[in-house]
């Protein structure tokens, strides 16, 4: 009698988790393959409308077709793009919450705010491309009588110069600071919440000048409704000639190259970070990709994987000690 109720005990037991739905089960028991469960959230640590959120979401829309699954946008901005980086660190290792990553974010970010972020901008994440880079332009509004950077430092030095940027502890905080220790001029920082509030605020006159990525003044300098005083980067730009290089001007502390990339929380599977990677590389080769950098004078990347994991690694050390002898503080 014992024994058959133990069989019957069984019997109605092993229904009942016949019966269990599906949903109702881990996403592992239900053996569904990546990425078909569920939607792929990708985090942009900025706010929306400026040139790493546009430029992000015109590679995620073109990644959905390899990828067969939507990607979802999300801004999380703040702290020099340390607050969205650290919330996907801390998400599942899954393969579906990725993040836009930055040379603020990543480079700067790791050492300058070191005693307040939880996460290594090398190890806490799986880095699958470098998918852009834009140098850094210095702005003023045209309606200025400063038409190079000897008008621009003199002027400060007749009256402080205030410069827009998208935010307090990126690159372009960064860059401030050292052109005004480099000329002596005093340069007062007005930090952004995004590149789109300060570019508007220096075309309305409320700010005079602005550092910001040529990604996000390009369009803006060719219509003449900014006027590009110098670039940071090594050498002038094909599509802007005109505009010098600090090096060139006598200012090498003033050079730098931005980036953006894609990332996943650490320990992601292989399988998952080599598709991701594929997609980005198709998205890269799409026309609708490359007009859109052409149109911002955007240079597409070319590391992933292995490439992109040491490339981080080695611009953490590179700005590291730059960081540091700048002074420049999280406040």
């Amino acid at each position: 009698m014992q024994a058959g109720t133990t069989r019957r005990q069984l019997l109605q037991a092993a229904a009942l988790a016949a019966a269990t739905p599906l949903l109702a089960r881990p996403a592992a028991a239900q053996g569904t393959p990546w990425p078909q469960a569920q939607p792929i959230r990708v985090i942009v640590p900025f706010g929306a409308g400026g040139a790493t959120d546009i430029a992000a979401r015109v590679i995620a829309q073109e990644m959905q077709a390899t990828l067969g699954q939507t990607m979802v946008m999300e801004n999380r901005g703040g702290a020099g793009s340390t607050l969205g980086s650290a919330y996907v660190a801390r998400m599942p290792a899954d393969g579906y919450t990725l993040l836009i990553t930055t040379i603020s974010g990543m480079a700067i970010g790791q050492t300058l705010y070191r005693d307040r972020i939880q996460y290594n901008a090398d190890t806490s994440f799986e880095h699958i491309a470098i998918m852009m880079g834009t140098p850094y332009l210095l702005c003023v509004n045209p309606s200025l009588p400063i038409r190079d950077v000897a008008g621009y430092v003199a002027a400060a030095k007749a009256r402080p110069m205030f410069y827009g940027t998208s935010g307090a502890g990126g690159v372009a905080h960064l860059l401030g600071m050292r052109l005004a220790a480099a000329t002596g001029a005093p340069l007062e920082h007005v930090p952004y919440r995004g590149s789109t509030q300060a570019i508007t605020d220096l075309m309305a006159g409320v700010v005079p000048s602005v550092v910001d990525s040529l990604t996000a003044t390009s369009a803006h300098v060719r219509s003449g409704a900014l006027r590009a005083l110098a670039t940071t980067a090594p050498e002038r730009s094909p599509d802007f000639p005109n505009v010098p290089t600090f090096r060139e001007l006598g200012y090498p502390e003033v050079v730098a190259d931005g980036w953006a990339g894609l990332a996943a929380p650490a320990g992601t599977p292989r399988p998952i970070l080599e598709k991701l990677a594929e997609a980005v590389r198709g998205a890269q080769a799409s026309p609708n990709v490359q007009r859109r950098f052409a149109e911002t004078s955007t240079t597409a990347g070319r590391l992933y994987l292995a490439d992109a994991q040491a490339f981080v690694r080695q611009e953490i050390a590179a700005w590291a000690p730059v960081i540091r002898a700048s002074g420049i503080t999280p406040d």
